[in-house]
């Protein structure tokens, strides 16, 4: 595992504090990221699968009311207003936010009071990354308890000077202070998330609490797999093992849930959830008949619409119809999703987590135009052919060797050199890879993607080094709680 060494903090670390933030606003991030891009997938269709002009024109009036211009901010240019061509061959970057405001029907999905009724606070930051060749997607969730160090940044009412040692959704809640729109905190967040990252993200998506519930309604509900039995007093939510059909509010009591059976209380588990719904909410979207049932299509895009608010230049009906179109043979098992690795934070071990010092090895990633499962091997491969991209779907040319993927140190031969033995290949089923201790025999369950272990009860994907919740595996419970295959 490379090392990383913390910069000085006379000025922010551009690079990144790498420090590694596991699972907390990451699966919030995530549910806001696939809410956002089912949405932007289904609107583009609903052009395809209707000809009528009026239909074009009433989905762009709504997408007007509800776009911003990002403000130019002065860590990097910010390249001429233009929108996105999805047929460029370009990989796509978009900051997925969700916003935590309890503002109109908010409330009703979040308790609500005098003190909280103007606050605008991110819940969960996704980076959402589109191969060039649509042959993937990635999502990599920032947790909002991360602590970071942040440049300035530009809002409408004037310039935030540079921070250091912040709680990572105080960038947005601070720019909209500041500026009192979404294009002071949006603009700030992406600026922010840039410097961290080494990424030039120049699109930006915001929904908030009622959207993401709108949307599941408007989508008939979503089909989740239940690995425990969940009962939660706080909102009442009770669901059983099994596979359940829930309604929007359902759906996002559960991905919010903190104070249920089965959950630890943190964030960073409740961020994996997200990113469960999310990848079982693009799972319902693309086994509609996206060419055929334009009356619910219409009904989805404009809920969509009416629950995003999106940047300049993703805010025109034929962009998003054009990148709909090309995402509509997307493989829903080449969505990866995870959580930037995290630990807890030295000043603050019970509340707080910083980047860890691998979180770049996932950014370099992102840089590369890769997927999230691509191995050392691949970005070699990558680098010597000068190819921007990786077939999504190689994993079995892993190896064990010096730091294995369940945390353990490989073993030494006796010239001194590390054992390398290559990975099983997945289960065709769970996705998943099985290893087997030579001595103890005893077996752990492996992700391929992320590298973490599984939980085989309630199929949680565990940082094998920092403990930290980064995902669910979903392939896992589908097949073992819920007897569905892929």
């Amino acid at each position: 595992m490379a090392s990383h060494r913390r910069v000085k903090r006379r000025t922010p670390n551009i690079a990144g504090t790498r420090v590694r933030p596991r699972h907390g606003t990451a699966y919030r991030v995530a549910h806001a990221v696939r809410t956002t891009l089912v949405c932007m997938v289904l609107a583009a269709l609903v052009f395809i699968g209707t000809a009528a002009a009026a239909t074009l024109i009433d989905i762009n009036h709504a997408i007007d009311q509800r776009s911003f211009s990002l403000l130019p901010q002065a860590s990097g240019d910010r390249q001429e207003e233009s929108l996105i061509d999805p047929n460029a061959g370009q990989t796509v970057n978009i900051l997925i936010m969700g916003q935590d405001t309890r503002e109109g029907d908010n409330a009703s999905l979040a308790s609500s009071d005098a003190s909280t009724a103007n606050i605008h606070n991110a819940d969960t930051t996704i980076v959402a990354q589109i191969a060039a060749d649509r042959s993937y997607i990635n999502l990599v969730s920032i947790p909002r308890d991360s602590m970071v160090d942040v440049p300035s940044c530009t809002t409408t009412g004037g310039t935030i000077p540079a921070q250091y040692y912040v709680q990572f959704n105080s960038i947005f809640a601070t720019a909209y202070a500041y500026g009192g729109d979404l294009a002071s905190a949006a603009g700030c967040t992406i600026n922010a998330v840039n410097a961290l990252t080494g990424l030039d993200i120049q699109e930006a998506v915001v929904v908030d609490f009622q959207g993401l519930s709108s949307m599941i309604d408007a989508l008939g509900g979503v089909d989740i797999c239940i690995p425990l039995d969940v009962q939660d007093t706080y909102t009442g939510l009770n669901l059983q093992r099994g596979m359940q059909h829930l309604d929007g509010v359902q759906a996002t009591q559960y991905a919010r849930m903190r104070h249920g059976t089965n959950t630890d209380g943190s964030d960073v588990m409740r961020t994996t959830r997200q990113q469960y719904l999310i990848k079982a909410l693009l799972n319902e979207a693309l086994s509609k008949n996206l060419f055929t049932d334009t009356a619910q299509l219409y009904q989805l895009a404009r809920s969509a619409i009416d629950s995003l608010n999106l940047s300049a230049g993703l805010a025109d009906a034929a962009t998003l119809a054009g990148l709909a179109m090309s995402l509509k043979d997307l493989d829903s098992s080449n969505l990866f999703a995870q959580t930037v690795p995290v630990t807890t934070d030295p000043q603050n071990p019970a509340a707080r987590v910083v980047w860890a010092s691998d979180a770049d090895e996932v950014w370099q990633k992102l840089r590369n135009g890769q997927p999230l499962n691509a191995t050392d091997a691949d970005a070699d491969e990558n680098a010597e052919n000068g190819a921007e991209t990786q077939d999504p779907t190689g994993t079995t040319d892993q190896t064990i060797s010096g730091d294995t993927l369940d945390g353990t140190d490989g073993s030494a031969s006796a010239d001194g050199t590390t054992a390398t033995e290559p990975l099983p290949d997945p289960d065709p089923n769970t996705g998943l890879i099985t290893v087997t201790d030579p001595v103890t025999l005893q077996e752990t369950l492996i992700d391929p993607v992320t590298g973490g272990t599984v939980d085989p009860q309630d199929g949680s994907i565990v940082d094998p080094v920092t403990g930290q919740y980064i995902g669910v595996a979903d392939r896992y419970l589908m097949f073992t709680v819920c007897g569905v295959t892929s």
